[in-house]
């Protein structure tokens, strides 16, 4: 839904001429990005592992955090993967099968995962920098991923599904702002977007 709101946001705003840009990062690096106002907003998750983690980095960045919306974790997977004919997954379900995870660079604390459930042992785990790696990945090796289970058909293809994942958790996504700058008209018109995709 990040890259769904930002197409839409060029088409709106785009205009004859423009230059956009849109980092896929890890988590560190939005956070610092958005404080060192490299970016004027940063997308990310909480729950209740990283919780207090995020909010004091957060707190110490003199940042905010506005929750868009709360989801139960998911698993992305292949539409041809074993897994793909069940309702919904157990971590047990996905035990003979890789994880694929984003690289975290060198601030590699595990409460700055893009993945929930991160500290879950895997005997099979590929380290990815890049959606389109992690997607290719999913469908060649039968891997997975954890995450939030939105997804954008049109812009991903149809050969990634979710499955809800039977476990006792949740994300929160949000934005994060400074405090002390207002937003700019565009950020604003972006947040606006993100609510109506993420809510559609």
């Amino acid at each position: 839904f990040v890259v769904e709101s930002f197409v839409e946001l060029l088409k709106r705003e785009g205009g004859d001429k423009y230059e956009f840009h849109m980092r896929e990062t890890e988590t560190y690096d939005i956070i610092r990005d958005v404080a060192k106002l490299r970016s004027e907003i940063g997308i990310l998750y909480i729950n209740e592992f990283n919780n207090t983690v995020i909010n004091k980095t957060l707190r110490d960045n003199n940042l905010t955090f506005t929750s868009l919306i709360k989801v139960k974790p998911h698993v992305f997977i292949g539409r041809k993967s074993p897994l793909a004919e069940k309702k919904s997954l157990s971590l047990n379900d996905l035990k003979p099968y890789p994880r694929l995870s984003y690289e975290q660079g060198s601030h590699n604390s595990f409460y700055f995962s893009e993945e929930i459930l991160s500290t879950v042992d895997s005997d099979k785990e590929i380290i990815v920098r890049d959606r389109a790696t992690l997607f290719n990945m999913l469908i060649g090796m039968n891997g997975y991923t954890i995450c939030s289970g939105i997804i954008n058909e049109e812009l991903n293809g149809p050969n990634i599904i979710a499955k809800p994942l039977k476990v006792d958790d949740y994300m929160e996504i949000g934005y994060i702002l400074p405090k002390t700058i207002r937003p700019s008209a565009l950020t604003l018109e972006y947040i606006d977007i993100l609510s109506h995709t993420i809510n559609s």
